[in-house]
């Protein structure tokens, strides 16, 4: 539970400082792609007796620097080129899995998540890499905020827009491979996604939305697993479904502040 609790916070924080760019480029769909990725990694990981999260990190980093070189290249739309990992991720995962038979594979907290389930290896993971994350958001800070604005401008201000790009979905792939044992792959887009929706509500400044989607991110984490732990739920259902709720009050709040 103390382990769930660290990596947990640690997940909180980091997600919506990438979550935030993915979204104001309109390029949120990612997470859920990555997300399907590693799922075919930690199958395949299973069937070779891998380290699972190794395993999906590796692959939903090739998947996320393939997919941006697609879109970069102009070769296959954004959304496109999305939506043909997914379904080939799930595909991957759907063979990989059928061909495991007898190798133990939890798909239950795999797919939503489970406290149980982060070993002392998961958290030593998710503290590393998520420092690393959030070190290089505040170097490139400026540099991701000039492209999420306006990516044509940003090329003409010399910018290293492709390198940029590839760093982001980068560390996209990062946080959906630690996340998955607290949210589960399922649901690890929603984490990304939902807090940062549920700031815009209050219509602030690009810095304070992002400050307020962590606090959201925090609060719906910390209250989802005290709620699955004593209630016996999915973690991940349970932290989506806080965050959701928590967007809905957002809403409603800034529609009575007009």
């Amino acid at each position: 539970m103390v382990r769930a609790f660290v990596a947990g916070f640690a997940i909180a924080i980091i997600a919506p400082l990438v979550g935030i760019f993915l979204v104001t480029r309109r390029y949120s769909f990612m997470a859920d792609t990555l997300a399907h990725v590693s799922l075919a990694g930690v199958a395949g990981a299973s069937l070779l007796g891998l380290q699972p999260v190794l395993a999906a990190l590796a692959l939903s980093i090739t998947t996320a620097l393939t997919v941006e070189k697609l879109r970069s290249s102009g070769k296959v739309l954004g959304e496109a080129g999305l939506a043909i990992f997914l379904s080939g991720g799930l595909a991957l995962a759907s063979v990989l899995i059928s061909a495991s038979k007898g190798i133990n594979l939890n798909l239950s907290s795999v797919l939503f998540g489970s406290i149980a389930t982060v070993t002392p290896t998961d958290l030593k993971l998710i503290l590393g890499l998520g420092l690393v994350v959030v070190i290089t958001i505040l170097l490139i800070y400026r540099q991701l905020f000039a492209i999420s604005l306006d990516e044509e401008l940003a090329i003409v201000s010399g910018l290293p827009v492709r390198r940029l790009n590839q760093v982001l979905v980068v560390l996209a792939a990062i946080i959906v491979s630690l996340s998955m044992r607290i949210v589960g792959i399922l649901l690890v887009g929603a984490l990304m996604v939902i807090p940062v929706i549920a700031a815009m509500q209050f219509k602030k400044s690009f810095l304070k939305t992002l400050i307020i989607s962590v606090f959201i991110s925090v609060f719906s984490v910390i209250s989802g697993l005290f709620a699955a732990y004593y209630l016996g739920w999915a973690s991940g259902g349970t932290i989506t479904l806080i965050a959701i709720l928590v967007f809905f009050l957002s809403s409603l709040l800034s529609l009575r502040s007009k």
